[in-house]
C-alpha cells in the first residue's frame, strides 16, 4: 500500500456552465458540481488515457461526477447504484419515459407558478402529504406507469423545497420544508431529454454499496460519495434514506475500499473533514492510512443559518498515483 500523502490541490478556475453540458436533473445536498474542476485534476491517468472502460458510482445522489465523466471520457459501461429507492425510481423514469415525465412536470409547473407565496406553500405541503401517503402503494421493484407521476412529484418537491435538501425521517417520509423561490425551474424539458439519452448508456439499480465487491469489473473507476460524516456534534444530517450511515458504515466502506485496492481497481472517495471542528480527529486519516488524502476548501450552503455557511474543508481520497501542478 502506498505511503500516505496529504497533498495540496492545484488551484483551478471556477466551474462555468456550457450550453452543451448536460446537468444533473436533481439538486442534492453535498452535490459535487462545484468541485468538478478539482476532481478533474485528480481523476486517474488511466481514465484520461482511455484505459478505463467501466464507471461505477454506488452512492449516486445528483450524479454530477457521472455526468462529467460520461460526457468527457471514453467510458463504455456505467453502473449507477443507490440505496434510496425514490432516487432510483426517478432515474429510471428519466431513462425510460422522459416525454411523459415532462408532461407531468409541466402540469405541476403551470399550477404552482401562477400562485402567490402563501398559496405556493399550501400547494407544496399538500403535495408533500400526498407523496408520503401514497408511498405504501408504490411497487418499487417493478416499473409501471405510476412511477412517472411519482418521479414528477420527486422532481417538483426537489425544485421547490428548502435548499433542494432531500431528507427523510425514520419512517421514510420526506420532511423537508417548503422553499421560497421566485421562479423555480420545475420542468427543464431540454435537459431532461438530454439526460435520458445519457442514462440509456447506464445500468441503474437500487443496491447497497457492498454489492460492488461482486460486480466490479477490471479496467474500472469507482467514485464513492457516501453520506458525509457530521462535522460537529450539532450536525446530524445523514438521512438521505431511512437507513442511517454511521461510523460503523464508514468503517465497512473503508474495508471495501481496501479490498478493491488489492484487486487493482482505481477509486476516488469524498467525505467531510473532521478536522473542521477538531484538529485532532484522525478518523479518516486512520481509516485510509496509506492512501492519498487531499483536503480542499468548498462552500457550504445548506446550514439553516446563513452566517454559518461559508467554506469548510472536504477530503478526497484516491488510491492511485497523481501529479499535482502548483
Amino acid at each position: 500500500m502506498k505511503q500516505r500523502q496529504h497533498a495540496p490541490v492545484r488551484k483551478t478556475r471556477q466551474p462555468q456552465d456550457s450550453p452543451a453540458q448536460i446537468k444533473p436533473f436533481l439538486k442534492w445536498a453535498g452535490g459535487k458540481r462545484r468541485l468538478l474542476p478539482r476532481f478533474q485534476d485528480l481523476y486517474p491517468a488511466d481514465l484520461k488515457n482511455r484505459k478505463i472502460k467501466n464507471y461505477f458510482e454506488p452512492f449516486l445522489g445528483s450524479g454530477a461526477v457521472f455526468f462529467d465523466i460520461i460526457q468527457n471520457y471514453d467510458i463504455e459501461n456505467s453502473y449507477l447504484y443507490d440505496i434510496n429507492e425514490e432516487l432510483i425510481l426517478a432515474y429510471k423514469v428519466v431513462q425510460r419515459d422522459p416525454v411523459k415525465l415532462v408532461s407531468e412536470l409541466e402540469k405541476y409547473a403551470k399550477s404552482y407558478l401562477k400562485l402567490n407565496r402563501g398559496e405556493r406553500s399550501t400547494y407544496y405541503y399538500g403535495l408533500r402529504w400526498k407523496f408520503n401517503s401514497q408511498r405504501k402503494h408504490i411497487d418499487f421493484e417493478n416499473y409501471s406507469e405510476r412511477w412517472i407521476r411519482r418521479a414528477a412529484q420527486i422532481i417538483f418537491l426537489n425544485k421547490t423545497c428548502y435548499n433542494g435538501l432531500y431528507r427523510v425521517n425514520s419512517c421514510g417520509d420526506f420532511n423537508t420544508a417548503a422553499g421560497d423561490y421566485d421562479n423555480p425551474k420545475i420542468c427543464d424539458a431540454h435537459n431532461l431529454m438530454d439526460v435520458s439519452k445519457i442514462l440509456l448508456r447506464a445500468e441503474i439499480k437500487k443496491a447497497p454499496f457492498d454489492n460492488l465487491e461482486n460486480e466490479i469489473k477490471h479496467n474500472s473507476f469507482v467514485y464513492f460519495d457516501p453520506p458525509y460524516r457530521p462535522i460537529s456534534k450539532s450536525s446530524h444530517f445523514t438521512a438521505y434514506s431511512s437507513t442511517r450511515f454511521d461510523d460503523q458504515e464508514q468503517i465497512r466502506l473503508s474495508a471495501l475500499f481496501c479490498k478493491l485496492h488489492e484487486r487493482g481497481i482505481s477509486m476516488m472517495l469524498s467525505n467531510s473533514d473532521p478536522k473542521n471542528s477538531n484538529p485532532h480527529d484522525d478518523f479518516f486519516d486512520d481509516l485510509y492510512s496509506g492512501f492519498n488524502i487531499h483536503r480542499v476548501p468548498v462552500p457550504r450552503f445548506i446550514n439553516s443559518k446563513a452566517e454559518k455557511r461559508g467554506c469548510v474543508s472536504e477530503i478526497i481520497i484516491t488510491n492511485y498515483n497523481y501529479k499535482v501542478t502548483l
